[in-house]
Parts: structure tokens; sequence; C-alpha cells
């Protein structure tokens, strides 16, 4: 990863046009290609930045001018480098004019073995399928991951009626995760030792648009308690 501190100003066009007045910022260019813009403020969130796949190239204005057929000094600000970054796929493209270097540092981070979080969709689901009584009496549990040909359903089970009930699980719900299910329920439904199957959509939070739609789609929406799925939720303290 390299990290620049520099004066700069930032112009993206593209899909969008975009311009950064001249002020001090930091410049991170990842191992994966992408090029973020960063000011000391707006928490995480970059005021620009251009993302894989994408090709960046490095001027510096003195190569520019001593390549000029005309020595003149070239009609624009006093800028000491240029950082064009262009996507391989949209062409939009991201210049960095870089009018003073403050610091230029590389480091070699490795590889990353990702964010652990407590609570995430493997261990609902393994919680779920432990305590699948939650979802009501006499529910029981088929199988966790169940096998389809464009990837395994989170839970397959069956309600106190006997029928099978194919449940996707999320920490937020989202649209997506609501798409995810219906296509499971698309295929499943093909399987006459299965159908009917009806799908249940399970998370910590679910955003309202996904709930419109579950409904539209027929699919049910149960929010999860994950302190109360560990057992450590203690109902008789709480005001709400």
């Amino acid at each position: 990863m390299r990290l620049v501190v520099a004066q700069c100003s930032v112009d993206y066009t593209g899909r969008l046009t975009a311009h950064l007045p001249l002020a001090t910022r930091l410049l991170i260019v990842k191992a994966d290609g992408s090029v973020l813009v960063h000011s000391d403020g707006g928490s995480y969130k970059p005021l620009n930045w251009m993302s894989p796949p994408c090709q960046l190239k490095v001027v510096d204005r003195a190569d520019v001018e001593d390549a000029a057929d005309d020595p003149a000094p070239l009609p624009e600000e006093d800028w000491v480098q240029q950082w064009d970054v262009v996507h391989a796929k949209t062409g939009d493209r991201l210049r960095v004019r870089l009018h003073e270097i403050l610091e230029d540092t590389s480091v070699e981070l490795g590889v990353d073995p990702g964010l652990q979080k407590d609570g995430v969709e493997a261990h609902l689901q393994a919680l779920l399928a432990q305590n699948i009584e939650t979802l009501g009496t006499d529910w029981s549990l088929v199988r966790r991951e169940y096998p389809t040909a464009i990837g395994p359903v989170d839970i397959l089970a069956r309600d106190a009626d006997g029928a099978t009930v194919a449940i996707e699980i999320k920490r937020r719900g989202e649209i997506d995760g609501v798409e995810q299910l219906t296509r499971y329920l698309d295929l499943l439904n093909r399987d006459p030792l299965l159908a009917p199957v009806r799908g249940m959509f399970a998370a910590q939070a679910i955003k309202p648009q996904a709930k419109v739609l579950a409904h539209d789609r027929g699919i049910d929406c149960v929010t999860l308690d994950y302190d109360a799925l560990r057992g450590i939720d203690d109902a008789e303290s709480r005001l709400f």
C-alpha cells in the first residue's frame, strides 16, 4: 500500500464530473489497484476514488516539459506530478495533480485474514438451527446448507404442518437477500419431494424495502434476537 500526503487538486470525468480544488490530502494506492483520495474529515469515506479494474499512470511535470517541442512552461498551475487513473471497463478518469508532496510511503501489508465479527451469518445460522423451535412449535430442522445448483440454502426446515421452509439468514436484511432467496425457492419448488416450499427471510434487522419485496413474493420476514438465541437475554430486566 502506498500512502502519499500532498497538496493536490483532483478531477473526475466520466459518468459524472467532479472537482476538488487545491488542498492537502491523503492519497492511498492499494495493491488491488484502487486509488482513494481522503481529507482529514468525513470519517472513513474518501472524497473521491477509483475502484479496480483500473490503471494508474504517473507523470512528472519535468518529464513532460523536457519531452515537449516548445520549451515554454506548460500553461497550467505549478504541479509537480500528475496521476491519471483510468477505469478499464467504463473509461472513467480520475486525475490527481500533486503540487507539493509532503510524505510518500509504501508499506507491504501482506494477506489480511479478514474481519471476524460476533454474530455473523454463520453464527446466526448455527444458533437458529439449534433453536429451530423459536420459529414455531413443532418445527424441525431438515438440514443446514442445503445444496442447490446456485448455492446452498442456509436452513431447510419443516413447520408444524410438515411443510418445507427455506430460510435465508443475513445480519442485515436487504433487497439482495430477498432476491437470493427467491432464486433458491424457484429451484427448490421444482423438486417434487420438497414442493411446495415457502420462504422465510431472517435477519437481525430488515430494511423496510426488503420487507415490502418479501411480502410481495409471499416470503415471511423474521427478526432474529442474537442474544436470545445464545440464551443470554434477560427478558425480565428489559424495559421493553
